[in-house]
């Protein structure tokens, strides 16, 4: 009889042993489930929106930050590129910014917020090339009407500095400017209007 006690109480310590590892386990298991579900803070980051300083960016000068792992170009755009905008209308494709490449905000002349301040999405909207910066005027491989711009290496896109394309290039839209606004006169947050 003694025996038979012994062994109920053993069976119940195995079973009670077997059901708490048993819920160990499938909370170890649960965790990274469930944890997979969320996104992880790099991806996160990579959506959030990014602050940019234009107090340290020079006239006719550009700097690169990455929003949602796209390239963002800030020109702090000169007079002298501002009065010359205007005067490539006749040779862009959309001039007037008409297709919706920018922010109700900036559609505008200049497509931008600030005139002297210029953001945009740096992809080529050919192919998605990067198109490098290019504020040197007319260049003979770049054609007459060039008054500065971005120029898209692998097929010859070419869109003046607020972005818009010209025309007989196969990119067929302006560069894509994104959602930003001023926190300050100096910052910019890139990401949220």
């Amino acid at each position: 009889m003694d025996n038979k006690e012994i062994n109920t109480s053993r069976r119940r310590f195995l079973t009670l042993a077997t059901a708490g590892a048993g819920g160990v386990a499938a909370v170890g298991v649960a965790t990274p489930l469930l944890a997979s579900f969320f996104p992880s803070e790099k991806a996160k980051a990579a959506g959030a929106p990014v602050e940019i300083d234009v107090s340290k960016i020079e006239a006719g000068q550009l700097t690169t930050a990455e929003w949602q792992g796209k390239p963002i170009w800030v020109v702090n755009r000169t007079e002298q590129q501002i009065k010359d905008l205007p005067t490539l209308n006749g040779a862009l494709t959309d001039p007037n910014s008409n297709d919706e490449q920018q922010p109700e905000y900036c559609k505008n002349p200049l497509r931008s917020i600030k005139p002297n301040i210029w953001v945009s999405i740096g992809i080529c909207t050919h192919l998605g090339c990067s198109p490098t910066y290019r504020p040197d005027i007319a260049p003979a491989d770049l054609g007459a009407d060039w008054k500065g711009g971005f120029f898209c290496p692998c097929h010859g896109s070419k869109f003046d500095l607020a972005g818009r394309v010209y025309k007989g290039v196969p990119a067929p839209t302006n560069l894509v400017i994104p959602p930003y606004k001023y926190l300050s006169d100096t910052t910019i947050l890139v990401g949220e209007d």
